[in-house]
């Protein structure tokens, strides 16, 4: 199994996730400088993958971290490498789609999400990637769009919400989405390009 180094942790993957991205180290560390400020609670990641963006989020804190994916092969992966650095006893994963693994009462400080982002269309584009971690929807947003009704549901106020995205045009349309939605109580107030996507912050 193919080992690499993210945020100074060594993780596991294979051919059913998605190949971690060195670039996504930047949400991890803006993810952990957030909670620093954030209300009390657990951290919350969405489309999981190998689990290493809320291990590295988490890491030098003491958050408990609920991780989600509907791909089981994410589940070993994650709980994998989350006991290799004995992070299991603050780490629970929910193995479903995302909408339906949380309870209505859920509340996080930060929630941090990985959701698919490329067009259905062009998905063929990337043959050496797993569809199901890429595939967003006709115009790529879908799931993107479940993580936002998600954050606004379940951010604590004062809560903070990091979404991985493609660009930043992808970034616009869910700021418009954000306000629409969820009658301003949720807000993008930051979005940090890099060379092979973009993270959007969200606020409530």
């Amino acid at each position: 199994m193919p080992h690499l180094t993210f945020c100074g942790l060594d993780i596991a993957y294979d051919h059913r996730v998605l190949q971690p991205r060195s670039w996504t180290e930047a949400q991890s560390t803006w993810a952990a400088e957030l909670l620093a400020d954030a209300p009390e609670g657990p951290v919350l990641e969405l489309c999981a993958g190998a689990g290493h963006i809320g291990l590295g989020a988490v890491r030098d804190t003491d958050r408990e971290l609920v991780m989600v994916d509907v791909n089981p092969a994410a589940e070993e992966l994650s709980l994998q490498n989350a006991a290799a650095h004995g992070l299991a006893e603050r780490i629970t994963f929910r193995l479903g789609r995302m909408e339906e693994v949380l309870d209505a009462g859920e509340r996080f400080a930060v929630i941090v999400a990985d959701p698919p982002w490329v067009r259905s269309a062009e998905t063929s584009r990337f043959p050496e990637d797993p569809v199901l971690a890429i595939d967003g929807g006709g115009d790529g947003l879908d799931l993107a769009r479940t993580c936002v009704d998600l954050m606004d549901r379940h951010l604590h106020d004062g809560g903070a919400g990091l979404l991985q995205l493609g660009n930043p045009a992808q970034a616009e349309t869910i700021a418009a989405y954000a306000t629409e939605h969820t009658g301003g109580r949720l807000t993008l107030v930051e979005v940090r390009k890099f060379e092979r996507g973009v993270l959007a912050r969200l606020t409530r």
